[in-house]
């Protein structure tokens, strides 16, 4: 490892707020760099082994982060939150917070692929959490990093208990108000990749429009369009 890297990777330990317990040497820190090289940089060590004991790690301290600061939800509650808690989404949101991508060895082909991106910062996460467990051996440096980025996650979905399931939480609304299901329109606005605005949605009930939003997929503008719908419907919704 040269001295360039090994400075990056230290420097990236440091970013998330990580001192390890003693100085590490080229091959105690050969984990976190194996976690950080991605399958398409064609070198002989990569992050897949990492990531899959990273997996299980994961829900293990999502498990006792919600057992120590929910206490009071059933196993069920706690395992739908957990669900949210160790989702990919989430860790492509966490491995963007932290600016995983930097500091990622990726070949040219996956550094071109935009729709792919979040997919591979949130392999990447779960890597660097295998990594950690091994350099610490306990769950010590994962609790510190996560914990905090879990409590903003519970803060936002206290605040929108329907974070990114809005249309399931509109349908739920329209049968129970009788109203029927809501149908989605939706139109490519454009093919670029990457663009938060390729697609636009609007969600109808009945004929009648209840918002309408954008996203980088069909999905993702049918679920903003949802969401403003819920927005909008709000005050009805409450009495």
């Amino acid at each position: 490892m040269d001295a360039a890297r090994r400075q990056q990777l230290l420097a990236f330990l440091k970013h998330l707020n990580l001192e390890p317990p003693q100085p590490l040497t080229d091959q105690q820190l050969m984990p976190l760099e194996h976690a950080l090289t991605h399958t398409s940089a064609g070198r002989p060590y990569n992050h897949e082994q990492l990531e899959f004991l990273g997996d299980a790690v994961l829900r293990l301290a999502a498990s006792e982060f919600l057992e120590h600061n929910q206490p009071q939800l059933s196993v069920g509650q706690r395992s739908a939150l957990r669900a949210q808690l160790v989702s990919d989404r989430w860790l492509a949101e966490l491995g963007e917070r932290c600016d995983i991508e930097t500091v990622l060895r990726i070949g040219a082909v996956a550094a071109g692929d935009q729709i792919g991106r979040a997919t591979l910062r949130a392999e990447a996460c779960e890597a660097v959490i295998g990594a950690l467990y091994r350099l610490w051996g306990d769950l010590t440096p994962v609790q510190r990093w996560l914990a905090p980025h879990w409590q903003r996650s519970l803060a936002e979905l206290e605040a929108d208990p329907h974070r990114h399931n809005w249309k399931s939480a509109l349908q739920e609304w329209s049968q129970g108000a009788q109203r029927g299901l809501p149908t989605y329109a939706c139109t490519e606005l454009n093919q670029r990749h990457g663009d938060p605005r390729r697609f636009h949605s609007r969600v109808l009930l009945n004929n009648e429009q209840l918002g309408e939003g954008w996203g980088g997929s069909r999905r993702q503008a049918e679920q903003e369009a949802a969401r403003a719908a819920l927005k909008a419907l709000k005050p009805a919704r409450g009495s």
